[in-house]
């Protein structure tokens, strides 16, 4: 069974349109998370980001050390404009 959303090209110039930091989750993407997405919410640099949606404009951050019983931290969803990019160059052949 295919996954719901496809996975980004690593050679691509802009990184997925949702993705997730939880190996867990259908949304993670090993390669992008290798290359290092950056996220601009709002106009400002956030570091704690665990996933983002950009065509639905939310983010899901961390709510400070704060952990569930499971060991993943807790997080709220703020919803903004959502900017991701790619931190490095792109990978060469």
């Amino acid at each position: 069974m295919a996954p719901p959303f496809p996975k980004a090209d690593p050679m691509s110039e802009s990184p997925p349109d949702r993705l997730s930091n939880d190996p867990k989750s259908p949304h993670y993407d090993a390669a992008s998370l290798e290359r290092g997405v950056g996220i601009r919410f709002n106009g400002v640099e956030k570091t704690n980001v665990e996933e983002y949606c950009v065509s639905e404009g939310w983010i899901r951050t961390a709510v400070g050390k704060t952990v569930d019983r499971r060991g993943a931290p807790l997080t709220i969803k703020l919803s903004g404009k959502v900017e991701a990019y790619y931190r490095d160059d792109p990978p060469k052949a």
